[in-house]
């Protein structure tokens, strides 16, 4: 969908003449108040569920949408009762305008020169696009890790627009250990030689070795150290070492370089650079001399909270941080906190607990939207 009025950014700047991309599932009822939208994290997008096609029109080996095991119909997310939305975010490379499209101004990719856009910009955009699709009133709006900020952001900024806020694996802020993971990513792609400051369409280069240095790094952490130590302990990858210092010699040397070079073939660099700086720069609290229950006054929704006990890099003491400040409002809010060994990635995987409480969550909901219709 094309949007032609500027879209003010925090920054002071503004995006014009921009396009998003968006997939949905499911039909939207008559009243129009069975609607979910689901945020997307760092490196995924609009395609949520099911599978894409191909030329043929045949489902191409590969391409479930990214939260595939929670929506569909009969899942916990079931769009036999739900009109579910997801949408890719302005600066993303999965469609929407971002630093590979021209820009209206030049003509020319732009790369750099593309705005700052935080994740306040992305839910205005969001919350536009539904404008346009006739939308007022959301059944929920769901999300994990940064998708789950943008939940709680929608709350904040449009209290009357949601019932329902599901916020999984995520924190009001990120912590300084989190900010210098992001910053080592994205060194590791600023100073690849094929980087030009950003400019590297220009010159028909890819910063490929970076992007592998950062996916690399953010994959380390998106895992815990029990995961890793039973998936691959100290496994060698050939039976034996080579005594060199060059060669690959772990299994999960071998599984990050493997994750690395796939990143680095799909996953744009101006992008990756842009969503870790949308991470780093969420916090409402400090707009409010840094207390969270006053971000949340405004909120009217109802909550619910998911965290998973081994995600170190959103811990469930994050999460816990989010239900004291909604209790302190008095707001409608239940947390569940599931003892998965998986780590960060938890949230998009297979957990009958994990599962079993947003199925619960959206089964409330569902019979709620009958109500109202």
């Amino acid at each position: 969908m094309h949007f032609a009025e500027p879209l003010p950014l925090r920054s002071g700047a503004q995006l014009r003449d921009y396009t998003l991309v968006y997939e949905t599932h499911g039909a939207l009822n008559a009243d129009r108040s069975n609607a979910v939208l689901v945020c997307h994290a760092l490196n995924a997008s609009h395609h949520v569920a099911g599978m894409q096609a191909g030329p043929d029109g045949t489902p191409l080996k590969g391409s479930e949408g990214w939260w595939d095991n929670l929506i569909g119909p009969g899942k916990p997310l079931d769009t036999n009762r739900f009109f579910v939305i997801g949408v890719n975010n302005p600066g993303s490379c999965f469609g929407s305008t971002g630093p590979m499209h021209p820009s209206p101004q030049t003509g020319q990719p732009y790369g750099a020169d593309f705005p700052v856009v935080t994740v306040e910009d992305w839910v205005d955009a969001q919350a536009r696009l539904m404008d346009r699709l006739g939308i007022t009133t959301l059944a929920a709006v769901l999300g994990g890790s940064l998708g789950g900020m943008q939940a709680l952001c929608w709350s904040m900024r449009f209290p009357d627009r949601l019932r329902h806020c599901i916020a999984v694996a995520t924190a009001p802020n990120l912590s300084a250990q989190n900010i210098a993971f992001n910053e080592v990513a994205r060194r590791a792609i600023t100073t690849d030689p094929d980087f030009h400051g950003g400019h590297f369409y220009r010159h028909g280069t890819l910063p490929r070795r970076g992007l592998r240095v950062a996916r690399m790094i953010g994959h380390i952490t998106y895992l815990s150290d029990d995961a890793m130590e039973a998936k691959f302990g100290r496994e060698l990858k050939n039976g034996a070492l080579n005594f060199s210092t060059l060669d690959v010699e772990f299994e999960i040397e071998s599984y990050l370089r493997y994750q690395g070079d796939k990143f680095s073939e799909y996953f744009d660099a101006n992008t990756y650079l842009l969503i870790t700086r949308a991470l780093d720069y969420f916090d409402p609290a400090a707009e409010h001399g840094g207390s969270l229950a006053a971000a949340l006054a405004a909120a009217r929704c109802k909550f619910q909270l998911i965290s998973f006990t081994t995600d170190w890099r959103f811990s469930p003491a994050r999460s816990r941080e989010i239900v004291k400040a909604l209790v302190d409002n008095k707001l409608d809010v239940s947390y569940a906190e599931i003892d998965a060994p998986h780590g960060h990635d938890a949230f998009l995987l297979d957990d009958a607990r994990y599962h079993g409480v947003l199925r619960a969550c959206f089964d409330n909901i569902a019979r709620e939207v009958a109500h109202v219709g």
